[in-house]
């Protein structure tokens, strides 16, 4: 498999699924589209907002951006934050799995590699590998 492409798949479904499911996380913390839940942490951050200002939201504030995002849905700006953001978390958990995928190192940590998983289509790096299995299988008792 090509270096980076789980990086490329953790940015694309990382900002498509944070747009995607970003409603649904909303919704669920009581921010819906007929106000405010009851008994939600919707309602809870509500409380807190209003105990904040003197017994009024804020205009502008975390719960009235949320608010307004759960009702009316995203802005063009909103989304874009969004998937950034996802796309962010979804690069960094790509490059970890690329990473793992492509360690040389074996499961007894001594660095000598087991062949697997670095198929990055370095044919140097192939051929290297090749001859050092060639030497060991040399080596091995028959």
């Amino acid at each position: 498999m090509k270096r980076g492409l789980f990086t490329i798949i953790g940015v694309t479904v990382g900002a498509v699924g944070t747009v995607a499911l970003a409603p649904v996380a909303l919704s669920m913390a009581g921010f819906t589209s007929a106000g405010i839940a009851a008994s939600s942490m919707a309602a809870s951050m509500m409380s807190s907002a209003a105990i904040a200002n003197g017994g009024g939201v804020a205009a502008g504030s975390l719960v009235a951006l949320l608010q307004s995002a759960g009702a009316a849905g995203l802005s063009a700006g909103a989304t874009a934050v969004v998937a950034s953001v996802g796309g962010a978390a979804g690069a960094v958990i790509g490059g970890a799995a690329d990473l793992l995928s492509h360690s040389k190192i074996d499961g007894d940590g001594n660095g000598n590699g087991n062949g697997n998983g670095n198929g990055n289509g370095d044919e140097e790096e192939e051929e290297t590998e090749m001859i050092h299995l060639q030497e060991t299988k040399e080596l091995m008792p028959k």
